[in-house]
């Protein structure tokens, strides 16, 4: 699966229908600068104009929105991920840090210190997994 930004897929478009963002740009009433911005994906076209640029590209609105929605998709999974990957870390922190200082104040025995330290560990794991698989895509 190709992951395209929705600048790239109105470049892509357009040149299929062999336009120049100029000839875009005069079709929709709108200057070419505003659809260079909209391929570098630094700004996006007014919502009302949308099914007039479908039009001209050929396709659906579904369509030409298809490559934003899917982006965006990624981006909050890459943000959940990391997110998860921060809180296992952090769990296994506090479980070191509150073994050595419930040991210090001898209110913890050794095996329910070495079951604190199990979850740290296996937390620890849990987060190179993740990371092994990140980097075998």
């Amino acid at each position: 699966m190709t992951k395209q930004t929705f600048g790239s897929t109105i470049a892509a478009l357009r040149k299929e229908k062999g336009m120049t963002q100029q000839e875009l740009a005069q079709n929709m009433g709108v200057t070419d600068k505003a659809v260079s911005k909209w391929e570098r994906n630094l700004s996006f076209p007014d919502v009302a104009s949308l099914p007039r640029l479908a039009e001209q590209l050929g396709v659906t609105v579904d369509e030409l929105l298809e490559a934003k929605t899917s982006a965006q998709e990624e981006s909050s999974q890459g943000k959940v991920l990391a997110l998860a990957e921060l809180v296992l870390k952090a769990v296994a922190l506090a479980m070191g840090v509150g073994v050595v200082a419930l040991t210090i104040m001898d209110e913890v025995d050794p095996k329910n210190a070495l079951c604190l330290l199990g979850i740290g560990l296996a937390c620890l794991a849990l987060v190179q997994l993740t990371s092994e698989g990140d980097r075998s895509e």
